[in-house]
């Protein structure tokens, strides 16, 4: 497998660590995606990691030229439909997620669980997440997942309290308050490299891939 890094800023550097780690195959690193060769693109796996602007810019050219693609960026749920689409009709695999930690997918699974228990019950929930003061969007895209299984589960849309200080790598904790107790279920990332690591199991994950799929899918397809 070869893999072209889309995004060299913080997650980029520890993507190209841990391709390294496992002896994958770094065929480009760059900040602007379209000036990668079209031969090498065809034969690669793209992770993207850049902003939500430059995605929007470049999901039709990601589509058409890479063999298949990895999003770690988010902010694009406005287009979802349009990017999904471009996808499909270019037969090129794509795997996203708003978090590629494993550990943040077990709590995607937990808070569903938690979710469907609590049905009909008088539970109030609501989500708090912290990151660096770098991060653009807010809140980020795994509060959001989270609030979207929240109101599928439960049929109501919970508030997200967002925090911006220092330089936290991220942490998420999702609250479900009653008259006489209160759940929380929360996680807490100590390095990057927790992303970095399940962006590159998904890139692995794409081989004799069809389709566009979220990373917890895949999860549970393994």
């Amino acid at each position: 497998m070869k893999v072209v890094i889309s995004g060299y800023g913080k997650m980029g550097h520890m993507i190209e660590g841990v391709l390294l780690k496992r002896g994958i195959e770094i065929a480009a690193i760059t900040e602007d995606v379209r000036s990668v060769d079209p031969a090498i693109a065809k034969e690669s796996v793209c992770i993207d990691f850049t902003t939500p602007d430059a995605f929007k810019a470049n999901y039709e050219f990601l589509a058409e030229n890479f063999k298949a693609v990895v999003v770690g960026t988010t902010g694009w749920d406005d287009i979802k439909t349009k990017v999904i689409g471009s996808f499909y009709i270019a037969d090129t695999p794509m795997i996203y997620s708003a978090n590629f930690s494993i550990g943040v997918n077990a709590v995607f699974a937990a808070v569903d669980k938690v979710c469907e228990a609590l049905r009909g019950y008088n539970y109030v929930p609501h989500i708090e997440e912290t990151h660096h003061t770098g991060k653009l969007d807010s809140p980020s895209g795994t509060a959001k997942v989270l609030a979207q299984i929240v109101r599928h589960e439960l049929g109501v849309k919970p508030d997200i309290t967002s925090i911006r200080e220092g330089d936290v790598v991220g942490t998420h904790v999702v609250k479900f308050k009653s008259d006489v107790d209160k759940i929380k279920i929360s996680h807490e990332a100590f390095s990057r490299e927790a992303f970095a690591e399940g962006a590159v199991v998904a890139a692995q994950m794409t081989e004799n891939l069809k389709g566009v799929h979220e990373f917890k899918e895949m999860l549970a397809i393994k």
